[in-house]
């Protein structure tokens, strides 16, 4: 009780009531006192004593209940929708690429092209692009026997083989050496791969008979050249002969190299010749052939 007193009044407040209590039981204390037949006498009246401190807060206490959300509000009106803004000004004409050319020693500023040559293109952009050739590739492997569309080199050797078959009954003419009728049978040969110069010197065409080793340039030591394996020395061509069925006459057997592809005065042209035969009688003829650039 007296925390509910100090709570609610505080310490000076707790004082007085109590006074106001203790004066209150005096007075009632006098009147009954004074009804038993005795002499009355006047109590004092009480002196309000002094106020207290003021009590110290009390603790804060504990949050009410969070009350209910309020209604939503009423969604406003869609705005009308804004007037169309008027169409811009045309924008200025494009500039068009070109190109230009160059070489690796004339090449424009900035370049990456690293002296390879290519092309610049130029646009509305300040700075130019460029499309440079490609770089050189490693040296590719020595062609076999030669490179393609070039010509036979020095020392290189190409071969063949030839061969005929003649019939007398064709056209016939008259041996110069023994004034015999004869027919001439002309056999070409063809080089696959040109020879560099045509050769002009009767000399360096030379017939090779089956089996001889003796030929200078052609079957002699150092060529050593067969019909199985034919070989010439540097600038000669080598005609190499296996067999002949059949006669031929003496003053035209193996002696005629004739131009062929070639010109006044050429023995065998670039692209090769042709030998001649003069025969009496059917005929059949095989070999070889070998020239050297």
């Amino acid at each position: 009780m007296f925390s509910t007193l100090r709570n609610r009044f505080g310490i000076p407040g707790v004082i007085s009531v109590i006074a106001l209590v203790f004066a209150m039981l005096g007075g009632a204390y006098a009147a009954n006192n004074s009804s038993g037949g005795g002499k009355a006498t006047a109590s004092a009246k009480a002196k309000k004593g002094p106020k207290g401190p003021k009590g110290a807060t009390g603790p804060a206490g504990p949050a009410g209940p969070a009350g209910p959300a309020g209604p939503a509000g009423a969604k406003g009106d869609a705005g009308s929708p804004g007037s169309a803004g008027a169409p811009g000004a045309p924008g200025a004409a494009g500039k068009s690429v070109t190109s230009e050319e160059f070489e690796g020693t004339d090449e424009p500023p900035n370049s990456t092209c690293e002296e390879r040559g290519g092309s610049e293109f130029k646009s509305a952009s300040p700075t130019p692009s460029f499309a440079c050739n490609g770089k050189e590739g490693p040296q590719g492997p020595k062609g076999d026997p030669w490179s393609a569309g070039g010509t036979l080199p020095a020392g290189a050797t190409e071969t063949g083989t030839w061969s005929f078959s003649a019939n007398t009954a064709s056209t016939a003419a008259v041996d110069p050496g023994t004034g015999t009728p004869v027919h001439v049978e002309q056999v070409p040969i063809s080089f696959p791969v040109p020879i560099s110069a045509p050769i002009t010197e009767a000399s360096h065409a030379i017939f090779v008979p089956a089996g001889d080793t003796t030929t200078a340039h052609c079957s002699a030591p150092p060529v050593n050249g067969t019909m199985e394996d034919p070989a010439a020395e540097s600038g000669y061509l080598c005609v190499y002969v296996t067999e002949v069925f059949g006669t031929v006459t003496p003053s035209s057997v193996l002696t005629n190299i004739s131009p062929f592809l070639g010109g006044p005065g050429i023995r065998v042209g670039r692209a090769g010749t042709s030998i001649s035969f003069a025969i009496t009688e059917d005929t059949i003829g095989l070999g070889s052939w070998a020239v050297t650039g």
